[in-house]
């Protein structure tokens, strides 16, 4: 039996305004029937792995743990980010490479590298 990654699940507190965020930020169109209860970005067009959102009533509190890692072009993809709402929290130039990390507009974590 060989397993893979179904989606990269992201609990929230609305779906549907996160999936749009995502979606966006990807250039990946929300897949059809979104709602503030759940949302996915990916899945009927063929990505690799999809984004799958819930609306949970008790998000983590703190960090989370899991985070999206995204590789750009150039850095630019991090002002474009910023513009579509994220907030910036640092820039880091560690182990050989050099990331932004930014929050969602729900505060998940997420890094941009540029190659």
């Amino acid at each position: 039996m060989t397993l893979s990654i179904a989606h990269v699940t992201i609990d929230c507190e609305n779906a549907g305004a996160l999936a749009e965020f995502w979606s966006r930020l990807l250039e990946t169109p929300v897949d059809p029937g979104p709602t503030p209860e759940f949302a996915t970005v990916g899945r009927t067009t063929g990505a690799a792995t999809a984004l799958m959102f819930l609306r949970v009533p008790d998000k983590n509190p703190g960090k989370n743990v899991i985070h999206l890692d995204l590789l750009a072009s150039d850095r630019d993809e991090v002002g474009r980010a910023i513009g579509l709402g994220a907030k910036h929290v640092g820039d880091f130039d560690e182990w050989g490479m050099k990331w932004t990390t930014l929050a969602d507009p729900e505060g998940n974590l997420f890094d941009i590298a540029a190659e």
